[in-house]
């Protein structure tokens, strides 16, 4: 089966800094095909199991063991990624270079409640959110973004280690790359 794993906060600004490359071959002695995109911490992989959680634990102790960071860890199938893609509202993922489109990923057992209950209600003037298996498609004014308390409150809360945010272009050129591989 076709997963990709987003590990949270990694190579930000020279904080918890993982080559690719090392993460490629360490990924590569417990799971097939792997390959990775950009430097954030996008892994696609082949792999037997169906336990997504264990998993995702796996891949949080090889981070630990062999990068010793303590890395929050998001698992999804590529066909889990394709529904989720083809179910974004209209307004997300458009050519306005004055919006910035992103994917909210939200870390089991993380629920939207809890990410709204940290980051507080977006302001419409501003942004738009829509929920969808339990992530969720936030989109904002590049103009007015420092306005957006979800902006601030995403990387100063709790709730930051809870979730992993990643962009449309991002997500898009991962599932390209997952259909490529099957």
């Amino acid at each position: 089966m076709k997963y990709v794993a987003l590990l949270r906060g990694i190579n930000i600004s020279g904080k918890n800094k993982i080559a690719m490359s090392e993460l490629k071959k360490v990924m590569a002695e417990r799971y097939e095909n792997v390959t990775t995109h950009l430097n954030s911490g996008n892994v696609i992989f082949d792999c037997d199991s169906d336990e997504r959680e264990a998993i995702r634990n796996d891949i949080h102790q090889l981070i630990a063991d062999n990068f010793q960071l303590d890395i929050p860890v998001f698992v999804i199938t590529a066909d889990e990624l394709e529904d989720l893609l083809d179910h974004a509202p209209k307004w997300w993922a458009t050519a306005d270079k004055k919006i910035y489109d992103n994917l909210i990923f939200l870390i089991p057992p993380t629920v939207c409640a809890e990410v709204y209950g940290a980051l507080g209600e977006p302001k419409p003037e501003i942004e738009k959110v829509e929920e969808y298996a339990n992530s969720i498609f936030w989109s904002f004014d590049l103009d007015s973004y420092r306005k957006s308390d979800w902006w601030v409150r995403s990387a100063s809360t709790d709730i930051r280690d809870k979730i992993t945010i990643r962009t449309a272009n991002t997500m898009k050129k991962v599932l390209e790359i997952c259909r490529k591989q099957k």
